[in-house]
């Protein structure tokens, strides 16, 4: 082929290289051959083949294949067999590169019509890389084999927890830095003390102890004959070798050596005993549990006295990420709960508060009780929680009353003393013969805790003092109940009077009808306040309708259930019976009621002044209703219905006139009058077969307190309750 440009001029390139037969090739890797070989052989067959194309394929390989037989067995051995072991290097110098010239003269034209049968062969997998499969057919020869190392791992991994052959370690990782912690404590001071001690001292030390003589001047020639026979024995047993005294000898040695041992064993048993039993160390352990339980509950303590939740610097990233785990599925609970009740919370807000807001529904976060802890114990454990009462100088010390309500049900009574800086074990333990169904700490004599029992008894228990021995008790009085005792209260006479001016009255109510004052002198004794008479219900008159007879009633006195004295003037109060009414007395008047409210259907189980709005009062009753009333009207003025079950106990607010607690069988309910009167703003339910008994308000912060019938008190703290102005009425 020949290259012509536009001028006519032949510019056909030229090989810059031609091959000489004479000339030696160094020889080179089978895979690196040089630039210039590939380039020049490369030439001369492009050359060769665009000759020879016109006398067709066949033709110009049987000519590359035998004028260059050698030359091509040679090359495509180094490149097809890559892995036989033949040498790496290729010899260039056996190549024989023909020309064009020498072809056309060697081959003739029957060699070139001539049939050539051309072969191809696979050659051998060149193995880059290698992944063996993990996976193995069923029908293979190796599938049983797996299958049986597989079951052998398994077998492994199920012996593994708690075998000692295997040891979890593991590799590859850092070693983390050494960390230095210093301990201050007092220098330990070692001493080294011997003496030297023989036998017949041991023998005499002993045997003196034991055997008391008649008199010093006999004990002293006891013990020198003795010693002296010590020294004669031991000094003929080194001479002679007498076998009576020598076996006589060593009987008392080994006889001596056990009483030592014995001896001390028993000191050391005392003088543990004596400082387990000592009261520093009992002081020190108080002191310790205090500072552990400080430790454990901080978090809690801190929400319930509304202090920010400190957290530790030093903490953890395992730590931190536990509680960042147990926040998010707090929170994720929280927001199932939320999403449960949305629409009946949705209810509760007031569309008047919304528009003053200018907020929906969704944007204001709902109000719900959240659970910081229980006081619960293996003592109380399984008796239910009759009442409940708050220390008057100490808010941080609550008693508890234990006792059963059903005359069935009844069991040995526990007045359990708590305290927050030990949530987990009571500071006092009163226990009892009968049930407690009442208790109340003295204002004046802030030690005495006055109990109330199932029995009819009154005690009074001193809690400075660690013995459980009452202190007064009522079993010696001729004038104590004779049903049991559902509340008591120590009631202020003088409120305005401070200090040494300052009385009080301990005031009981009875299921034996009589509202009693109990006088502390040197025994306990009482005066009646009121005998609650029975009242026939009012029943209008229909027209046409004869006059009916009186019925002749079993009992003249109605079973009292609740009291609550006027919080301005303590000489009236209210009265709940069994009967379902509500009487209103005077501590002046002790023959009639000076007012009778009658809207209960059951009997009253609490009744309830407004601290703030002094004319009005709650009462719940057995019949699942609460009643709002006013002192001036005998007609309720609003009923909370919301379930129904029992209504135990309620409680108004200490910090609002318009928010009360109250404590169904099921549940316990927060009820804000200013948001709504028809639905509780908050409600929990109860675990199953449980059921509450009685709540209580915490003075300074705000939590609450609910009793239930397993013996648990569980505290709870109410969040995202808006109060309002404790002045509003």
């Amino acid at each position: 082929l020949q290259v012509f440009d536009d001028e006519g001029k032949d510019v056909t390139p030229h090989p810059l290289f031609h091959s000489d037969p004479s000339t030696v090739v160094p020889r080179q890797g089978k895979l690196l051959l040089p630039s210039t070989y590939f380039g020049a052989t490369g030439t001369v067959f492009l050359s060769s083949f665009s000759m020879h194309q016109t006398s067709g394929l066949n033709a110009s390989l049987v000519s590359f294949s035998r004028s260059n037989a050698s030359t091509t067995e040679s090359v495509l051995d180094e490149i097809v067999e890559p892995g036989s072991q033949q040498d790496t290097a290729v010899s260039l110098s056996d190549v024989q590169v023909t020309t064009q010239e020498e072809v056309k003269e060697e081959l003739t034209k029957a060699d070139l019509d001539r049939r050539v049968d051309i072969y191809l062969t696979e050659t051998d997998t060149i193995w880059i890389l290698d992944m063996p499969p993990v996976v193995v057919s069923v029908e293979s020869e190796d599938a049983g084999r797996v299958l049986e190392r597989n079951r052998i791992y398994v077998d492994i991994c199920k012996n593994r927890p708690g075998n000692d052959r295997f040891v979890e370690k593991m590799m590859q990782t850092i070693n983390g830095a050494a960390k230095n912690k210093e301990v201050q404590c007092d220098k330990i001071i070692m001493e080294d003390k011997g003496m030297m001690v023989t036998s017949w001292d041991l023998y005499d030390s002993f045997n003196v102890s034991e055997i008391e003589p008649t008199s010093k001047a006999e004990g002293s020639r006891a013990t020198t004959g003795r010693s002296s026979k010590s020294h004669t024995t031991e000094e003929h047993n080194q001479t002679t070798s007498v076998s009576s005294d020598r076996g006589s000898t060593t009987s008392s040695i080994m006889i001596s050596e056990s009483a030592v041992l014995a001896r001390i064993h028993e000191e050391e048993e005392c003088h543990s005993e004596a400082i387990l039993t000592s009261e520093n160390f009992q002081q020190d352990l108080f002191f310790m549990e205090r500072i552990l339980m400080e430790n454990i509950f901080q978090p809690k303590l801190a929400a319930y006295r509304q202090f920010p939740v400190l957290i530790d610097p030093n903490i953890t990233s395992d730590t931190s990420s536990t509680v960042a785990a147990v926040k998010k599925a707090k929170q994720e609970e929280h927001d199932q709960e939320k999403k449960d009740k949305e629409e009946q919370k949705e209810a509760f807000i007031d569309p008047s508060i919304l528009s003053d807001l200018n907020k929906t529904p969704e944007e204001i976060v709902p109000p719900r009780l959240e659970r910081l802890w229980s006081y619960v114990c293996d003592l109380t454990n399984g008796h239910c929680v009759s009442c409940m009462a708050w220390s008057k100088v100490n808010p941080d010390l609550l008693a508890v009353g234990y006792g059963a309500f059903d005359f069935k049900e009844q069991k040995k009574g526990l007045a359990c003393c708590w305290s927050l800086k030990n949530p987990m074990w009571p500071e006092r333990i009163f226990r009892c013969e009968h049930g407690i169904t009442a208790l109340d700490f003295s204002m004046a004599s802030p030690n005495l805790l006055a109990v109330g029992m199932y029995n009819g008894s009154v005690a009074i228990y001193n809690v400075r003092s660690c013995n459980d021995a009452t202190l007064l008790d009522s079993s010696e009085s001729s004038n104590k109940h004779t049903g049991p005792v559902w509340q008591l209260r120590w009631v202020e006479q003088d409120r305005g009077a401070t200090g040494d001016g300052k009385k009080e009255r301990l005031i009981c109510i009875s299921a034996d009808g009589r509202i009693t004052e109990w006088l502390i002198q040197k025994r306990l004794d009482c005066t009646d306040l009121m005998k609650i008479k029975r009242t026939e219900s009012e029943k209008k008159k229909l027209p046409g309708e004869k006059e009916r007879k009186s019925e002749d009633l079993i009992s003249q006195q109605a079973a009292g259930m609740c009291f609550d004295f006027h919080p301005k003037d303590t000489d009236f109060y209210l009265a709940g019976t069994e009967e379902g009414h509500i009487h209103k007395c005077s501590c002046s008047c002790s023959e009639q009621f000076l007012e009778t409210y009658r809207g209960h259907k059951g009997p009253v189980y609490k009744v309830a002044w407004n601290p703030f709005s002094t004319d009005m009062f709650l009462s719940c009753s057995a019949d699942w209703s609460i009643i709002l009333w006013h002192q001036d009207s005998q007609m309720p003025i609003l009923t909370f219905s919301s379930t129904t079950a029992f209504v135990h106990d309620i409680m108004w607010s200490p910090k609002s006139a318009f928010i009360f607690a109250a404590a169904n069988e099921s549940r316990v309910e927060i009820w804000d009058l200013s948001v709504s009167t028809l639905y509780p703003v908050i409600s929990c339910f109860a675990k199953p077969r449980v059921k509450f008994t009685s709540v209580l308000f915490a003075k300074s912060t705000d939590c609450l307190l609910v009793g239930d019938s397993k013996g648990e008190v569980s505290v709870f703290e109410l969040q995202n309750l808006a109060a309002p102005n404790s002045n509003k009425v």
